[in-house]
């Protein structure tokens, strides 16, 4: 499930830096003269610098965007959710959001972190993508207990900010489920969301309550995280 236009920007912003990481360093022929020092492209200088623009890219740019049309939006009966769990805590993000459900793959960190939530960069098809900790931004536990014998696969969320793509980590993501809206709208006016960040109202979904995120909210703290 991919945003074409979305990772667009991605791949002109990693075009217009030189990542000369894919062309000659560990994901090219590795014939950089930098690698004799360096080991990996990650410990050089002008990885850092790339990723440090990148991150200035973000914070210029921060207009909204529109998501659906008011005409399809009275004709749906229901809304879909991506559902996923940050330790113990389930989590509920509208599908319209999202860009991709990708594999858990290696976050590099930068030498200046910019705020508490930015973990690093995150090598997304050649395109350095910024990745966040929803647990820093929603104020979670970050311990994260597994049943024993249960398989659980970590999975990474691309989400659409208005600066372009983002990448989050989390420890398991359930599926997209198609909820009714008047579910969502009981949960919106039960006023059991006030003391939770960044969210919209608290449903049931298989046996447990389930946080059914605001995404305009928490999509301007991700604005504001990478400014």
């Amino acid at each position: 499930m991919i945003a074409s236009d979305t990772f667009s920007v991605t791949h002109e912003d990693a075009q217009a830096i030189d990542d000369c990481w894919n062309r000659i360093g560990v994901h090219g022929d590795k014939s950089c003269p930098l690698l004799i020092e360096h080991i990996h492209c990650r410990n050089c200088a002008v990885y850092s610098a790339a990723a440090t623009r990148l991150l200035d890219r973000y914070a210029l740019q921060q207009e909204d965007r529109e998501h659906v049309s008011a005409t399809v939006q009275s004709e749906v009966k229901t809304r879909s959710l991506l559902m996923f769990r940050l330790g113990e805590e389930w989590l509920g993000l509208t599908t319209r959001s999202l860009v991709e459900v990708a594999p858990h793959q290696a976050i590099h960190s930068l030498p200046h972190q910019r705020s508490r939530a930015l973990l690093g960069v995150a090598n997304v098809r050649g395109a350095l993508v910024a990745c966040l900790s929803l647990v820093e931004l929603l104020g979670l536990d970050s311990v994260n207990h597994v049943a024993a014998g249960a398989r659980v696969m970590p999975r990474m969320l691309i989400i659409a900010a208005h600066g372009g793509p983002v990448v989050v980590p989390v420890d398991e993501v359930d599926g997209i489920h198609a909820i009714d809206e008047r579910i969502l709208d009981a949960a919106s006016r039960s006023g059991t969301q006030a003391s939770a960040k960044y969210t919209r109202g608290v449903l049931p979904f298989k046996g447990r309550s389930l946080r059914w995120l605001d995404e305009e909210q928490l999509l301007s703290a991700v604005t504001r995280s990478l400014s």
